[in-house]
């Protein structure tokens, strides 16, 4: 069995370079017909411009601020056959792309805050929102999939939502699952004593989880004013290094955010200099491996 040293040169992933494009938009709530059409418009011009993968933010297809749980329940579709889930495949297929969406996401009785991950050939998996924020609390269940992470043609990728963010756990595990990238819709809302034109607290999370843990954060952010509530915008892209490689956007501009990456780039570049790595250098003999997840392996 190889030693981590060896297996950080021989681990193989994806050498080729993708093109993601995290789009910044307003879904308006309950205008499921409307959002699905703007989403799927700027899917279709990010693939034009090249992109291979591409971030939708948190609750595309049905809004964010809703009146109370029945509403929700209405907005919400199944996964896969729902309408936002249709048209966005269809995307994909089209296109030859990935799409990487939030929805609202109905499962008998339960709701969730969920993301979905779709390839040219359809459905490859999806994530439920681990952490609920604020009234979220009121509509969904919290989620029950722990923190997958697929592996696709163009790298393994992770997800997370929003506050999920806010939680090292959710890109230590998937970072020692071997993600390349974490994608991560979200509706980012201003935070208590933040600074009038400082940047999200939510960009310096994910700054500093791309760093610490070597691998590609894309987060897509909605924009605009729902109900009272304000969202940040801001959307980015972060290289396995930590540092931006593109946004953050505005903070109310429809926009479409896009990087070229390599995937595997970080396999390569995880070691730090001679005697760091900070996957391999975790004091696992002082705490589990694995963080106590059902997760069976590390990729470090």
């Amino acid at each position: 069995m190889p030693s981590p040293a060896e297996d950080l040169r021989t681990t193989s992933a994806p050498s080729r370079r993708l093109t993601i494009a995290c789009i910044q938009m307003e879904p308006h709530v309950g205008d499921i017909e409307g959002n699905i059409a703007r989403s799927v418009a700027q899917i279709e011009r990010a693939a034009g411009e090249g992109a291979g993968l591409v971030v939708l933010p948190e609750l595309t297809n049905s809004g964010y601020v809703f009146a109370d749980r029945a509403e929700a329940f209405a907005l919400a579709e199944e996964i896969p056959g729902g309408p936002a889930m249709r048209a966005w495949s269809e995307c994909a297929a089209r296109h030859g792309i990935h799409i990487c969406a939030g929805i609202a996401e109905r499962d008998g009785p339960q709701l969730f805050n969920s993301a979905v991950l779709i390839g040219p050939e359809g459905h490859i998996g999806t994530f439920r929102k681990m952490h609920l924020w604020n009234e979220e609390n009121l509509w969904f269940e919290p989620g029950d999939l722990g923190f997958p992470v697929f592996h696709t043609p163009i790298g393994r990728i992770a997800m997370a939502i929003c506050y999920d963010i806010w939680f090292p756990e959710s890109f230590r595990l998937a970072a020692l699952q071997g993600a390349d990238i974490v994608c991560v819709p979200t509706n980012w809302v201003p935070i208590p004593g933040q600074a009038e034109g400082e940047k999200a607290m939510a960009t310096v999370l994910a700054m500093a989880a791309a760093h610490s843990n070597s691998i590609c954060i894309a987060c897509a952010n909605r924009i605009g004013t729902e109900r009272g509530q304000p969202f940040e915008g801001q959307s980015l892209i972060v290289s396995h290094t930590g540092w931006p490689v593109a946004g953050p956007a505005s903070r109310d501009g429809d926009e479409i955010v896009t990087a070229e990456i390599e995937p595997g780039a970080a396999r390569r570049e995880r070691n730090w200099n001679a005697f760091n790595q900070v996957l391999r250098d975790r004091r696992t003999d002082v705490y589990d491996e694995m963080l106590g997840s059902e997760a069976s392996r590390g990729w470090y």
